[in-house]
């Protein structure tokens, strides 16, 4: 009952004229980023992020909801439309996405996406309301060895399970903590990696880090290696922009395994929305070869419904272990997790009871943006889709502006701006040569914390690493650790086995 009473004052707080024309900003920019190749909801927030530090930080934090839930929303229409999905949560939901646009079910298809992301989102947000609170109680618990272990397992988990090679997965994430030990050191004072520049005795900022990495980078990706490839044709939808009654009978069962696959995911560490898309699709498709009449392959709608439910659901449910535990599962998620230390906000237990309005403000956010995405996806999915006529130059030159202008009006120093150009020119690097960007992301915004947990663990134990090991609560998260490895070994071998015969 006291859940349902805070969530009362957060509506009450979320429904003012600002906060609700945050929420709206957010979901049409993150709509419009997710529909656009190669952006995505990190870009995103990434390129707000410098802007935001004028807003009061509900309005923001509101604001890059609307953005992580809108490029979720926007991702598929392009998968579905031109079979080139714009981000690697919408791959699982291209498959049949486009075999149904191709039929002439173009409408229908946007349509499906957007109910299922609606109804994962706002399951997972139910969930949230309720489950949040409790967490981050449960987090109290928490000593520096548990909070060790689970830097650990993020690290672990979003560097070797979700990329195709461990190796590279595990060099970018030591690239981000390499960068996030850049500074004076807080214990002893001593200068590290600073190459006795002062401008580097407090660090390298995240935001320009973030900036550079997921912006930058990919606007010399685009310049350097995509300006000879041939433009797709869009598909042209036309027919009836709803479900009928017998659409809605068929995609109704995958919508809610789908949402039910990716409500776990979201509290662990693993990449975020690619894994349990691609689970609710396997689980579909196994389903659908038990039936007199298989679907698959032909436009099976079923096959685009519980994707998009388990994405936005374990979207939804990432929100609640950020806001809980201080826990990334995604890039975008660890960008949000950086704003809120931009604002001197520590998410987790204190946070719900030294910023409550703010909190519960944001979790009914969750719920209007839902709503309000479903207005903006459901009938206008074509409207979105004219985006992608934006030429590319045009396009790609708007964003560099923004990340010139984003740096310096956060720090006003040149420097900041060569360390722009240089980091993205490190971001390049690393997509020509296909290694992944958020274990990088992640190790630089968990490694502060890593580090301080690490050093207070053995202090305390007067210099004995053994209690880094020890509580239940470490040798659970180790342990599912190594499950978590094993399966992934497991699934590997078996996928290189089957490509080999």
């Amino acid at each position: 009952m006291e859940t349902l009473n805070l969530l009362a004052e957060g509506f009450g707080g979320a429904l003012t004229f600002e906060n609700l024309f945050w929420v709206l900003v957010g979901c049409l920019l993150g709509t419009a980023v997710g529909v656009m190749p190669g952006l995505g909801s990190s870009m995103a927030v990434a390129l707000l992020l410098p802007v935001t530090f004028a807003l009061e930080p509900t309005a923001a934090f509101i604001m890059f909801s609307g953005v992580y839930f809108g490029g979720l929303f926007g991702d598929s229409t392009m998968g579905i439309l031109m079979n080139t999905p714009g981000q690697a949560s919408a791959i699982a939901s291209t498959f049949e996405g486009h075999r149904m646009a191709k039929a002439g079910r173009a409408p229908q298809a946007l349509a499906t996406a957007a109910i299922g992301a609606f109804i994962g989102g706002f399951t997972a947000s139910i969930v949230v309301v309720f489950m949040a609170p409790a967490l981050a109680a449960f987090s109290t618990s928490f000593g520096p060895a548990e909070f060790f272990a689970l830097a650990v397992f993020a690290f672990v988990a979003t560097s070797s399970v979700v990329t195709d090679s461990a190796v590279k997965g595990l060099a970018s994430l030591f690239v981000g903590l390499g960068i996030a030990v850049i500074g004076i050191d807080g214990v002893t004072g001593a200068p590290r990696f600073t190459v006795d520049s002062p401008n580097l005795f407090d660090g390298v900022s995240l935001v320009t880090v973030t900036v550079a990495i997921l912006a930058l980078g990919e606007v010399i990706y685009v310049a350097c290696m995509e300006r000879h490839q041939a433009n797709r044709q869009m598909i042209k939808a036309k027919g009836r922009p709803w479900l009928s009654k017998a659409e809605v009978k068929e995609a109704a069962p995958a919508w809610a395994r789908g949402t039910a696959i990716g409500l776990p995911f979201g509290v662990v560490p693993a990449g975020g929305s690619e894994i349990p898309t691609f689970l609710a699709y396997g689980a579909e498709r196994k389903l659908d070869r038990r039936r007199k009449d298989p679907m698959f392959g032909k436009g099976a709608i079923r096959g685009l419904a519980a994707p998009e439910a388990a994405g936005n659901s374990t979207t939804g449910m990432a929100m609640g272990a950020l806001l809980a535990l201080g826990l990334p599962i995604s890039a975008t998620a660890a960008i949000m997790l950086a704003a809120f230390r931009q604002y001197g906000l520590q998410p987790g237990p204190l946070l719900f009871e030294r910023a409550p309005d703010l909190v519960w403000a944001l979790l009914a956010s969750f719920f209007i943006a839902m709503i309000v995405l479903l207005i903006i996806n459901l009938p206008f999915a074509m409207l979105w889709a004219k985006l992608l006529l934006i030429p590319k130059p045009y396009l790609y030159a708007g964003i560099t502006v923004f990340c010139g202008l984003g740096i310096y009006a956060t720090s006003g120093s040149t420097f900041d701006l060569m360390m722009l150009l240089a980091i993205g020119l490190l971001g390049f690097l690393m997509r020509a040569f296909d290694f992944p960007l958020a274990p990088l992301i992640i190790g630089m915004v968990l490694g502060p914390l890593a580090e301080t947990s690490l050093r207070d663990a053995v202090m305390s134990a007067d210099g004995e690493f053994s209690v880094l090991l020890q509580g239940p609560i470490v040798l659970v998260l180790y342990g599912l650790l190594v499950v978590t490895l094993l399966l992934a070994v497991r699934n590997k071998i078996v996928s290189r086995s089957r490509r080999d015969t």
